[in-house]
C-alpha cells in the first residue's frame, strides 16, 4: 500500500506503542480471535521522541547553565515528535499488519482471525465454522461415555434403595443432648439409646422420643 494511503485493518491487536521518552516506538500484539495466542510485532523505534526524550534529560541536566534555552529546546524537540506521531504509527502499523498476515488466517465464512492452530487446513475456515471430524467424534465419545455411566449409576443407585428401611422412623436428633444422631442407635454425643420405645407411665400409652409430655394424657414422660 503505498505511503499515507489508506489503512485497512480488524480488530484482533493492540497497541502497545510509547509516543514519549527514550524507549518510544511501535509494537502491536495481534491475537486469534478463537484461542487468543498472541503475536507481538518487532519493536519499531521512534527515533524523534526518544531523541526528544533525550535532549529533555540533558537540559534537566545542563538547566543551570542553559535556564531558558534549554526549556526552549525541549519544546521544540517535543512538538517535532508529537506532530510526526500520527503518521509514523500508520506506517509502522501498516508494517505490523503485512507481518502479521504471515501468522493468521481469515475465515471466509465468519471473518475472524485464527492461527494455525485454530484453522481447518482442508476447509479453509475457522475451527469453529469447520471442527475437527476427529475432536468432534472424540468429544461425542466422550459424552456418550458419561451418559451411559450416568444411567448405569442412577439404575445402581435404585437397586441399592432396597436395601433402605425407609419404614422405620429414625430419631434425628439425641432426646437428652440435642446432638445430631444421623439415624444411628445411639447418641454419638452421649451414648443415649435411641430406640427405646417408651410408654407413659399413666396411661401406658406409647410416647414418641423427643417428647417430654405424654400425647394422650398429658403427663411428664
Amino acid at each position: 500500500m503505498p505511503m499515507g494511503g489508506e489503512l485497512h485493518f480488524a480488530k484482533n491487536f493492540r497497541d502497545q506503542s510509547q509516543q514519549q521518552g527514550t524507549g518510544a516506538g511501535f509494537q502491536f500484539d495481534f491475537y486469534c480471535e478463537d484461542c487468543n495466542d498472541t503475536w507481538r510485532s518487532p519493536f519499531e523505534p521512534y527515533r524523534s521522541a526518544q531523541a526528544a526524550g533525550w535532549l529533555q534529560r540533558l537540559s534537566g541536566v545542563a538547566s543551570g547553565f542553559l535556564g531558558n534555552v534549554g526549556s526552549t529546546l525541549d519544546d521544540a524537540a517535543d512538538g517535532y515528535a508529537r506532530a510526526g506521531w500520527g503518521t509514523a504509527r500508520d506506517e509502522a502499523l501498516r508494517d505490523a499488519i503485512e507481518k502479521a498476515k504471515a501468522h493468521f488466517h481469515r475465515c471466509a465464512r465468519c471473518s475472524s482471525y485464527v492461527c494455525d492452530k485454530c484453522w481447518n487446513i482442508e476447509q479453509g475456515l475457522c475451527h469453529r465454522c469447520a471442527p475437527s471430524i476427529e475432536a468432534e467424534v472424540a468429544e461425542a465419545r466422550h459424552g456418550g461415555l458419561v451418559e451411559k455411566a450416568r444411567e448405569d449409576a442412577r439404575a445402581q443407585g435404585m437397586e441399592n434403595a432396597a436395601k433402605v428401611d425407609v419404614k422405620a422412623q429414625k430419631q434425628l436428633a439425641c432426646p437428652a443432648c440435642g446432638a445430631a444422631t444421623g439415624g444411628g442407635k445411639f447418641c454419638p454425643e452421649c451414648g443415649t439409646s435411641l430406640n427405646q420405645v417408651r410408654t407413659c407411665a399413666g396411661c401406658q400409652h406409647e410416647v414418641p422420643p423427643g417428647s417430654k409430655f405424654c400425647p394422650e394424657c398429658g403427663k411428664a414422660a
